[in-house]
């Protein structure tokens, strides 16, 4: 098995990595490190817990030079949650560069002061404020050596695609203009399920990008256990108290502690509803959404119910699936899934938030009749084994699903 030091990575980050135990690469690190560290553009696909924000953090952040006159990486991502957890990681690896977070719910004013002030060699942050930033000439990209894109394939959704397109235009541009005998822009993009559609739509900043994938992806059949429970649309809240009841009277007292459930469902109105019901009925949970009773959640909200969940002071968290989208939480047990996705991509998502880092974790549908269908073609499309189960007597058992239903 090759350590890191078998792929350049140097002793300092080496050293660092150890504090968290980790001791060897990743398949997808053991893949992309080097590629990086030779100065190759890639776009990667893993599984989720595969170590992705190493693989593109041990290189940049070795290979970079230290300067002062503006952002050297840059970073974009989806969410708040998920940019605020790679700024955490740059300042675990690096604790005396001081990243700078730009997000949407933040005050683009006092941004702009320090950006002004401080001129962060890393800069962080969602397409929509770097975009708004760039285009009002606050954000100035002229001495940009890495492009990162994580969850790329979520940053060319409808919702996002002006926005990147946009950064991505004005990069070009603007790196563009340096001296011919400047280093190139290295750009990289990563996510459980990026390939040639994404690569198509980031354009031509990644038209010499390298398309890799590594063989992790065997994590979402081999460490992950697939479950269905059918329940009646309108009992399915009722139907996911007794599965967490089920699973904590399975459960022995000395695990019950280390128990955790990240439950999705695909609309933020839908999640507000669950958790005020988990709520009502004495069930300690958080929520990873947008709105409550119609009311914006603010960041610190959402930071909150993270904190709560990861600390083990609530043993549910329920999200949607973009809110939770790229987020590493460590130790989740079970992920519950209200609705059956379309796309076999959200299912990857949810299910790859347990199985990380070596361990198993189980993922568990309930859905009506049309959902099971639907669940049923997903099985064959993703060549995973679902196992029906139903709930009787306070436990989780397995059934004939063909005979039941």
């Amino acid at each position: 098995m090759q350590g890191f030091e078998d792929i350049n990575v140097n002793s300092y980050f080496i050293n660092k990595l150890n504090e968290r135990y980790i001791k060897n690469p990743t398949g997808i690190q053991q893949l992309v490190i080097p590629k990086l560290m030779e100065g190759k553009s890639i776009l990667f696909r893993s599984a989720t817990g595969t170590g992705k924000t190493f693989a593109y953090l041990l290189p940049v952040l070795q290979l970079i030079e230290e300067k002062k006159q503006g952002p050297a990486i840059l970073i974009a991502a989806p969410t708040l949650e998920l940019c605020s957890q790679i700024k955490n990681e740059v300042e675990f690896l690096l604790p005396d560069i001081k990243p700078m977070l730009l997000i949407g719910s933040a005050s683009i004013d006092k941004q702009i002061e320090t950006l002004k002030r401080q001129k962060p060699l890393i800069v962080i942050g969602n397409p929509g404020r770097l975009f708004a930033l760039a285009k009002m000439g606050k954000l100035k990209l002229n001495l940009l050596s890495f492009l990162i894109l994580d969850e790329a394939d979520r940053l060319t959704v409808q919702e996002c695609l002006e926005d990147t397109t946009g950064l991505l235009s004005i990069i070009k541009r603007e790196t563009g203009r340096r001296n011919p005998e400047a280093p190139r822009l290295q750009v990289i993009g990563c996510s459980a399920t990026v390939g040639k559609k994404t690569y198509e739509q980031l354009g031509v900043l990644f038209k010499d990008a390298e398309l890799a994938e590594s063989e992790d992806h065997e994590i979402l059949r081999d460490q992950i256990k697939h479950w269905a429970i059918f329940s009646e649309k309108r009992k399915k809240t009722q139907t996911l108290r007794s599965l967490l009841a089920a699973i904590n009277n399975q459960t022995g007292k000395s695990k019950k502690s280390k128990i955790k459930i990240l439950v999705f469902t695909g609309k933020n109105d839908d999640a507000a509803l669950i958790y005020s019901r988990l709520v009502h009925h004495k069930i300690a949970a958080a929520a990873l959404i947008g709105k409550v009773n119609k009311k914006p959640v603010t960041a610190e909200d959402r930071k909150a119910a993270l904190d709560s969940f990861r600390n083990g002071s609530v043993q549910v968290l329920v999200a949607t699936d973009l809110a939770a989208r790229g987020l590493d939480i460590r130790g989740v047990t079970h992920v519950v899934a209200l609705d059956v996705p379309a796309d076999g991509e959200f299912y990857i998502h949810r299910a790859g938030r347990t199985g990380r880092a070596g361990k198993s974790g189980i993922m568990i549908t309930i859905g009506d009749e049309t959902q099971m269908r639907l669940l049923a073609s997903l099985e064959k499309k993703l060549k995973i084994k679902i196992t029906p189960k139903e709930l009787y007597g306070g436990r989780i058992s397995e059934i004939d699903f063909q005979e039941e239903h």
